[in-house]
């Protein structure tokens, strides 16, 4: 449903996709928990494989660093439980320079980190501006190319394997909601 929706978008934006696709992602990127596969999803079905999964990194790239930014000015003094239920992003929030650069370095490579969680971590630190974004953007990288080669395999299934996929990720979030309680 969403993919259909941004790729129609995609189609009206014509010479403006690439730009429009960047958009979607910096919104994604700010709204913070909203995951952004969908938009994955459509780039790769719009532009293809490769220059899809450049898109992506760009968008999601130019969102971490207006996300960054923007809760740097309007959150600075907001700190949601969230960030202190993981020990990483507490440590984050004390370190500034090297160490800092390192860590979201770090939770940017670790795939299940949240990425507006490292962001809104990185923002309530003392990590500077251009640290976040270096940082960042590297970290990318390999879950940015981890999800897209996953989303090209799953674009390529039938039916069947997208029913399957559908139910099995309806169960893990079902077991995760419940082991929570």
């Amino acid at each position: 449903m969403w993919k259909d929706f941004v790729l129609e978008w995609l189609d009206i934006a014509g010479p403006f996709a690439i730009l429009l696709s960047i958009i979607f992602n910096t919104v994604i990127s700010i709204l913070a928990f909203v995951p952004s596969v969908f938009i994955t999803a459509a780039n790769i079905a719009f532009f293809g494989f490769w220059v899809g999964t450049l898109v992506s990194f760009l968008g999601e790239s130019v969102g971490a660093v207006v996300s960054f930014l923007l809760y740097r000015k309007g959150l600075k003094a907001f700190s949601p439980k969230a960030l202190e239920r993981n020990k990483w992003l507490v440590r984050l929030q004390g370190t500034e320079g090297h160490r800092a650069f390192l860590l979201v370095l770090g939770l940017r490579l670790f795939p299940f980190a949240p990425s507006g969680l490292v962001t809104l971590a990185g923002a309530t630190s003392r990590i500077s501006l251009i640290h976040f974004a270096i940082a960042s953007t590297l970290g990318k990288v390999p879950a940015l190319l981890l999800e897209a080669y996953s989303v090209y395999r799953v674009l390529e299934w039938g039916t069947e394997g997208k029913i399957i996929l559908t139910l099995f990720s309806i169960g893990v979030v079902g077991m995760l909601f419940f082991r929570r309680k």
